[in-house]
């Protein structure tokens, strides 16, 4: 069968594959009238011929049809990522209901049996090309705000860097001022831009953590993880005369993990615990086998965290009781998208603390195969 396809601009299109070519023309009929372009095609490789040239809006399939059937045009079709997103209303005249439920696991949203009704054909196919243009809009939103995204990451970052760095150099070159105004003007900026910076950084890894996140599984080994993290935080540390104490094993310290989401991970823990500390305690972090998982506890002795805080903790801009003892920015993002990383390697996060007591944070992610360590 030839095909020859038109392209009507701002007209919903409709592709009906059935080996019938009456029950096309009764179809092609009904929907004609209402304004809906039809595509018509009385079998599989024709249909996918089509497809080839014109993507229709929705798909009318026939599901018995003699050499490819429903089931496999339907399977075709979702191999390409171009027409995996066109919905497929199955037709037949079979009423046996297993083939309904293996139509619709195989990737139909809708099922009609012939004969049908002129209102029930017209109701599905308006309410699945609504559904469509739905998720299409819901589509063309989500990548505006990639693309959003994407703008304030390459700019406000940069910016913010620049911002934050020269407002340092400033801090240090006025510590010495006599002027005691000037210092705390020096201050505010330096720590308004600091705090800016975090925000930024803490929302954009939240809008990577939600969608469009790719997590690579391999053998990571925790204890190298941990000592790279630490080093970042020994100025921070030594400036609130903290002491980081790492107990780190000699073994068992291979997970299964992605390298940079385990660094976000600890990261923001042991950023926290230096953050939450008040000058001169102990940040503790350990690392042990548990079963087939191996836990890595980071232990402050801050101010701790009650019931209350420990239910929100871990959900989006969590404002908590404890506070940062040096001012240090805190946006209420990092604990959020540390359990979301965690969740996605396959590991748990949880936080033991009383109030006043401190608190211990324990990661704990699946032991890797190890040929020396089985």
């Amino acid at each position: 069968m030839p095909v020859t396809i038109n392209d009507t601009t701002g007209t919903d299109c409709l592709l009906v594959v059935d080996d019938e070519e009456a029950d096309i023309r009764v179809l092609g009929s009904m929907l004609e009238k209402l304004g809906f372009e039809i595509l018509p095609a009385t079998d599989g490789e024709t249909a996918l011929k089509v497809l080839s040239i014109r993507r229709p809006d929705l798909i009318l399939l026939d599901l018995l049809m003699p050499g490819m059937d429903g089931f496999e045009v339907c399977r075709r079709i979702q191999e390409n990522p171009e027409w995996a997103d066109i919905p497929i209303i199955f037709l037949s005249a079979a009423s046996d209901k297993n083939l309904i439920v293996r139509a619709l696991e195989d990737g139909g949203v809708d099922f009609l049996t012939k004969p049908f009704s002129k209102a029930e054909l017209i109701s599905r196919v308006r309410t699945h090309l609504m559904l469509k243009t739905a998720r299409d809009h819901s589509k063309r939103l989500a990548q505006d705000k990639d693309e959003l995204l994407g703008v304030i990451s390459h700019y406000l970052q940069n910016h913010l860097a620049g911002m934050q760095m020269s407002a340092q150099r400033l801090h240090d070159r006025v510590q010495n001022s006599d002027d005691p105004k000037l210092r705390l003007m020096v201050e505010n900026i330096r720590s308004s831009s600091s705090q800016m910076r975090a925000f930024v950084k803490a929302f954009l890894a939240n809008a990577v953590a939600d969608h469009g996140l790719i997590i690579k599984l391999e053998a990571v080994n925790m204890s190298d993880a941990v000592n790279r993290v630490l080093r970042q935080y020994e100025d921070a540390a030594r400036n609130k005369e903290i002491l980081l104490r790492p107990l780190l094993a000699a073994n068992g310290a291979l997970v299964r993990a992605d390298s940079a989401a385990l660094d976000q991970v600890l990261d923001n823990l042991i950023s926290n615990a230096v953050k939450f500390s008040p000058p001169g305690k102990e940040v503790s972090i350990s690392l042990q086998r548990a079963g087939l998982q191996v836990e890595c506890r980071v232990q402050d002795h801050g101010t701790g965290f009650t019931e209350q805080d420990k239910a929100r903790m871990f959900g989006r801009y969590a404002r908590l009781s404890a506070r940062p003892t040096g001012g240090e920015p805190s946006t209420g993002l990092g604990l959020s998208i540390a359990k979301k990383l965690v969740r996605a390697m396959n590991g748990e996060l949880t936080c033991e603390s009383e109030a006043g007591r401190g608190a211990a944070f324990i990661l704990r992610l699946p032991r890797a195969a190890s040929s020396s360590h089985p």
